[in-house]
């Protein structure tokens, strides 16, 4: 018995069987918002017929298709502005950025906005990526580098969001958190990580701990919003208690959205609530990936590791360099996975 949610009886795995239904079909048929995103040849007359369409009534899903109306008006009118990408990675060098808001989530993790350039300009992020930052105080002889992985959509217009924890003497991420709008924050990217295409794996496993949930939910996000996309996913999260869950909403709501495609499974080090289950107190351990994680031996299985230093070394072994995944170790050696299934941020 595993439990899946923080705040939600956990379920008995019976047989160790899982099976995945596909996504629900869209309520209302085709979209013709879908249809006016190929080729305009004609752009008057194809934008005529749209106006024609939408006036007699014949346009449904009105809500999803105003954006494309609006950007098809402001091609129309030559005020159209195409959404430049604030990183472009190779020799740009850094960027810095200013700090529009920021928001505190729990005791100790804070999300943090920053807006780029132009309200109309998007990262430049692609799936899975990340962000390096920069930050060199009045005393430090060398700046400190750090990576991070942004929680907003890739193609989000104006800012990115990045959800940080503070760790006690951590010089970027104390910095960070000290930091108010509107001062300003040295980036560069994007730093590309695994190269993710739609139904590139049948089923993916994301163990993660911490803020190491990431670049998984980074992973996530493409995938359910991708209608073509049918990958099944599997997550595991560690923390310390309940008010640790980053993102504990967002996955809930794939949870509920697709039941049969993803399942997530949460250990806690100290729960506060009293009926947490015993069996998902500790660290991340064999006994719940035996249980909730598919069998190596089936096809079409990758398995992506992100988290603190002890859990890499418990887990799957830590990597040699940003760019040598190293040896694989821990569980997932132990378990029978080889080292091309399996991915570490």
């Amino acid at each position: 018995m595993i439990a899946r949610h923080a705040f939600r009886a956990a379920v008995p795995l019976q047989y160790g069987i899982r099976h995945y239904a596909s996504q629900p079909p869209l309520a209302g048929g085709p979209r013709f918002s879908k249809w006016i995103k190929y080729p305009l040849y004609g752009l008057g007359g194809s934008f005529g017929l749209f106006l024609i369409a939408d006036s007699m009534g014949l346009v449904t899903g009105r809500e999803e298709v105003e954006p494309d109306l609006a950007k098809l008006r402001s091609i129309a009118t030559g005020e159209y502005k195409p959404s430049k990408k604030t990183f472009t990675g190779g020799d740009q060098g850094w960027v810095d950025l200013k700090l529009e808001s920021v928001e505190e989530i729990n005791h100790n993790t804070k999300k943090f906005r920053f807006a780029l350039p132009e309200e109309n300009d998007v990262s430049g992020l692609t799936v899975a990526s990340a962000l390096l930052t920069k930050y060199k105080g009045p005393e430090m002889e060398k700046p400190v580098i750090r990576p991070y992985t942004p929680t907003s959509d890739e193609d989000e217009k104006g800012h990115i969001d990045l959800i940080v924890k503070r760790y006690p003497n951590g010089p970027m991420s104390e910095h960070i958190h000290n930091m108010s709008p509107p001062q300003r924050l040295d980036f560069k990217g994007p730093i590309p990580k695994y190269a993710w295409t739609p139904n590139k794996h049948r089923h993916i496993c994301l163990i993660a701990g911490g803020t190491g949930i990431t670049p998984m939910y980074q992973l996530c996000r493409a995938i359910f919003s991708n209608p073509s996309d049918t990958t099944k996913v599997t997550l595991v999260f560690g923390n310390v208690s309940e008010d640790d869950i980053l993102l504990k909403h967002e996955f809930e709501e794939l949870e509920n959205t697709y039941p049969q495609r993803f399942r997530a499974f949460y250990m806690l080090d100290k729960p506060n609530a009293k009926e947490w289950p015993t069996q998902s107190t500790g660290h991340i351990n064999q006994e719940l990936l035996k249980t909730v994680l598919p069998e190596p031996k089936e096809e079409g299985v990758k398995v992506f590791v992100c988290g603190p230093p002890g859990m890499y070394k418990a887990i799957s072994g830590g990597k040699n360099s940003p760019s040598d995944q190293g040896e694989l170790s821990g569980i997932l050696k132990e378990m029978g996975y080889d080292k091309e299934q399996v991915y570490k941020f």
